[in-house]
């Protein structure tokens, strides 16, 4: 643990905690919701937070309970979101009158969030230095009298955030589709692409195989590449259910996060004023980038010890279920216990210690988030992960399976509701039979070949049913020249974020309708319905008035712009909007799994979808087998006096939305502009805790071979030789557009060769 403290200018650096939750994190839960939305309105939305008549939280995509709920069913982090869409701080005609775009410019993200909800549209005319209010039909106007001006429908691209609706992402899919598009890139793209990819080619099923329950009732979960104490917080719950069942828990990551240390659960006594449950049995620093080798190595070593006599191997599921196997176990064989040991950063006995809890386990989850999916060679960290999960026959049968953990309320939801940019034939045809029309069938653009389309002059609109799509992304300095090529660029939001202010030729603000707020349509008070990371559709009702009288839906801001742009379309957009059941209605004639679904979410609330491989081990590949699948260790160049740096995200930040500078498990008070460093090579590059340096990043096959991010304080942490970490998205700008994950063209923000410049005191 690290016991140095740090005070200088704006940071102030504390030891790390060894827990996570406890009063801290109720008192930092109802200190937010108070000061922005008053106490007693504060604590009736969180009493509604979660539950099944209640709203789902716009924060992560954590499950529910099923069919049931706690009085208390929502973390921290949920709060801090809730409290933060119901704000009652409001950026006004008056605040973008007094702010230039050029002096929003100059702002924090955290200092733009805090400005409160966006409440009328907004136009930002070429040339003009301010935002101007504009009606909703001069702006939908304008969005559809430009999209009718492109010359091919592939010229404009249409980005979804995660926090959209099952409705508002099912209705957008089909405008864009009938526009004549697949060019729906989405925030998946930036995250859990690779997770999708992999899984598919592996399974046949791109998402989580397991439930709730599953987990819960586990003898052995793995969680790769995951912070839950700061971006799962209710996942804690479910691993201290399952410890308390006598699961083992192996965590695997550059960091040792305090929510897999001990978890005190504010609910309990124990939580309150006692010293919680410790979580974690085996915790393995892997270096940054060495998830390979290590699952090589796990592979390697149950192999070896069933080749020794040991019943460790699950043959009868690996003939019956699977191809691959014999040339998978000659790579294991071929591969050397120092090969791995090197690419890992581990030894083979602590490997090992890993094995032992596999092999002691009839029933094994693998949990991972985005530290497995954001490398270069992410695709292949899913597909060994899924291997180690065959060998031992955990697919398909209860308490084990894959779990990606998704980061956004509704991201499963919206690629299950069609937004991809590369959807299947049989979705396709299954929307062109139920909807009337040619839909086309040219892949479209992720999200990092809009702004690739974007810079060639290949896109000239861009229209982002909410998110950051500019913050998101990596390389800022190009992607802010690739929007700038843009006609127009439409934001629909609820906050003010910088995507706002790196825009198009002309750019509008839309402002929506928050996942709290009632949704009043013309035939009443309208429901929503999200997917979790579990597969389980669940209904939300809104339960405050909006911020404003002219928010709009994000399904009503949809219609009126598909009936606007397509006035021949057969389609009764406004019906939709009336009621959202109709909607509904249509996803069920689309979407297999969706039956009645009004039906079914009336009088449950929620259902849980079907699951392939977890209902019936059916593995929808080319084989109609899980597959084993091959990858070498390709260890990452790192020259002598550099690192190899991951970007993370701290406890008050949600994807780029950062509500205060502070990360209370980290240590880190009052700044964000840090990188993580061991204290080994601090020492061995003459550096020293507290110092004041510019980060450079090093890219010798690119056009721009060094890239800059200035004024970040040295910090010394508990993190492998060689290794550096620093928050995201203020080093978004080391890494090149370029810079990918093979297969699913995922940004690679965990691989990032960098070296420490010291700056001098004049400089600082």
């Amino acid at each position: 643990m690290t016991k140095n403290t740090i005070d200088v200018k704006n940071l102030q650096v504390t030891e790390q905690k060894d827990w996570a939750a406890g009063v801290p994190a109720v008192l930092s839960a109802y200190k937010n919701v108070s000061s922005k939305v008053g106490p007693i309105r504060g604590t009736k939305l969180l009493a509604q937070l979660n539950q099944i008549e209640g709203f789902d939280c716009p924060g992560c995509a954590w499950p529910d309970p099923l069919l049931t709920r706690s009085t208390f069913e929502f973390c921290e982090n949920g709060a801090k979101a809730v409290a933060d869409e119901a704000t009652l701080k409001r950026a006004t005609a008056k605040f973008f009158s007094k702010h230039s775009i050029d002096d929003l410019k100059l702002k924090s993200d955290r200092w733009l969030n805090d400005q409160g909800r966006l409440v009328e549209p907004l136009f930002l005319a070429e040339g003009s230095s301010h935002y101007q209010p504009i009606s909703w039909s001069n702006a939908l106007n304008l969005v559809a009298k430009e999209l009718n001006k492109l010359g091919s429908p592939n010229q404009a691209a249409f980005y979804t955030s995660g926090r959209t609706s099952n409705e508002a992402a099912f209705l957008y899919q089909l405008f864009v589709r009938q526009f004549g598009t697949n060019n729906l890139p989405d925030c998946s793209n930036m995250c859990h692409e690779s997770s999708g990819v992999g899984l598919t080619e592996t399974i046949g099923v791109g998402k989580g195989t397991v439930s709730l329950h599953d987990l819960e009732h586990s003898e052995a979960i793995f969680i790769f590449g995951q912070n839950p104490g700061s971006n799962h917080p209710r996942m804690l719950t479910s691993l201290q259910a399952a410890k308390r069942q006598g699961a083992k828990i192996v965590a695997i990551n550059p960091l040792d996060e305090a929510g897999l240390k001990r978890f005190k659960n504010p609910q309990e006594i124990e939580g309150v004023i006692g010293t919680g449950t410790a979580l974690r049995d085996v915790y393995l620093p892997v270096k940054i980038n060495g998830d390979v080798a290590f699952l090589k190595g796990l592979c390697k070593a149950l192999i070896e010890r069933d080749d020794a006599g040991q019943d460790v191997l699950d043959k009868k599921f690996i003939a019956e279920f699977c191809l691959g196997f014999n040339d998978f176990k000659q790579d294991m064989s071929d591969t050397s216990w120092a090969d791995i040991e090197q690419g890992s950063g581990l030894t083979q006995s602590q490997i090992n210690q890993a094995a032992d809890i596999a092999c002691a386990s009839k029933k094994t989850i693998c949990c991972w988030a985005m530290g497995m999916t954001q490398h270069k060679n992410a695709v292949a960290n899913i597909q060994l992960m899924t291997n180690f999960l065959m060998l031992q026959g955990n697919l398909g049968k209860p308490g084990a399976g894959v779990c990606p953990v998704r980061g956004h309320s509704n991201v499963q939801g919206d690629r299950t509701m069609g937004i991809w940019e590369k959807p299947t034939d049989s979705f396709l045809d299954a929307l062109q039979q139920t909807y009337h029309f040619t839909v086309p069938r040219e892949h479209g653009y992720d999200a990092v070949e809009t702004v690739q389309a974007m810079a060639q002059g290949q896109v000239k609109v861009l229209f982002a049913l909410g998110g950051n799509y500019y913050r998101a992304m990596p390389d800022h300095g190009a992607t802010k020249q690739a929007l700038g090529n843009c006609e127009l660029t439409v934001q629909v939001s609820t906050k003010l974020n910088q995507s706002h202010l790196y825009t198009g030729k002309s750019a509008l603000i839309l402002p929506a309708l928050g996942r709290t707020e009632i949704d009043q349509q013309s035939s009443g008070i309208q429901t929503v319905t999200v997917e979790n990371s579990m597969g389980v559709v669940q209904t939300s009702h809104g339960k405050i008035p909006p911020a404003s009288n002219l928010l709009k839906s994000e399904v009503a801001i949809v219609a009126d712009l598909a009936a606007l742009t397509l006035p021949d379309s057969q389609i009764n957009w406004q019906q939709m909007q009336n009621d959202y059941r109709i909607i509904r209605d249509g996803i069920a004639q689309v979407i297999p799994g969706f039956e009645s679904f009004n039906q079914r979410i009336e009088e449950l609330g929620e259902f849980e979808l079907p699951n392939g491989v977890r209902d019936e081990r059916k593995f929808v590949t080319a084989s109609g087998k899980a597959n084993f699948v091959v990858h070498a260790i390709e260890p990452i160049n790192v020259p002598e006096g550099c690192l190899l740096m991951m970007t993370i995200r701290s406890h008050d930040q949600f994807n780029t939305t950062v509500y205060t500078n502070n990360d209370r498990y980290r240590g880190i008070h009052g700044s964000r502009r840090v990188v993580f460093v061991n204290a080994e090579d601090l020492r061995d590059l003459d550096l020293k805790p507290g110092q004041s340096v510019d980060i450079h990043s090093h890219w010798p096959n690119e056009k721009i071979k060094t890239r800059t991010a200035e004024g970040f304080t040295l910090v010394q942490y508990d993190i492998p030789r060689g290794c550096a970490a620093a928050y995201y998205p203020e080093t978004n700008d080391l890494i090149p557009l370029s810079s990918v994950a093979d297969k699913s063209n995922t940004p690679a923000y965990k691989s990032v060769v960098i070296s420490l410049h010291k700056k001098t005191a004049k400089e600082d």
